[in-house]
């Protein structure tokens, strides 16, 4: 017999929280990650797994439109999550929704306790509470988020999700630390 002494829980992590070199030009609030997230996480023996950066993989890190846009679309307000919801980047996005779903399945069915998604608010496409519409941050999922749920919902998988601000760095982690002791 052996020693197994992992702890069982993990928790999705919006793919910035870690790495914020994959935020658009101008965007970023941290040099490299949301380390006091990170430092919470760590200190209470949760598993995070990264999801995809949806917009740095169907629009690269300068936000082009790999399938033809031209770089005055990308000036417009609704810029990313217009690209986001063109039929080439929805089918990218449905794809990688599918592995994860599959891969927390795997979790699920092997007695893990999932903790839920932690995305990031006014994100077009990992927002949780609130996302970008027309130029705006609204209430509502941002795209991914949203084909994540939908993915999940048809496993017949429900777990919570909660949105953070780097911008708001500290009423985020209260909100994360509340999450995770819920």
């Amino acid at each position: 017999m052996f020693n197994d002494n992992r702890s069982k829980k993990i928790i999705l992590l919006a793919h910035c929280l870690l790495n914020q070199n994959s935020i658009s030009d101008g965007t970023a609030d941290l040099p490299g990650q949301f380390t006091e997230v990170i430092h919470l996480l760590m200190a209470n023996d949760i598993g995070m797994i990264q999801l995809p950066c949806p917009e740095f993989l169907c629009l690269g890190l300068d936000r082009q439109d790999k399938h033809g846009a031209n770089r005055d679309l990308l000036r417009e307000n609704t810029r990313i999550r217009n690209l986001l919801e063109k039929h080439e980047n929805m089918e990218i996005l449905q794809k990688r929704a599918e592995e994860v779903a599959n891969q927390l399945e795997e979790y699920r069915q092997h007695g893990f306790k999932i903790y839920g998604i932690i995305g990031v608010n006014r994100s077009p496409s990992c927002g949780v509470e609130t996302t970008t519409r027309d130029g705006k941050e609204t209430d509502g999922r941002g795209v991914f988020v949203e084909i994540i749920e939908n993915e999940l919902e048809k496993k017949g998988i429900n777990i919570q999700m909660i949105g953070s601000k780097t911008s708001r760095q500290a009423e985020s982690v209260e909100r994360i630390k509340r999450f995770i002791e819920n």
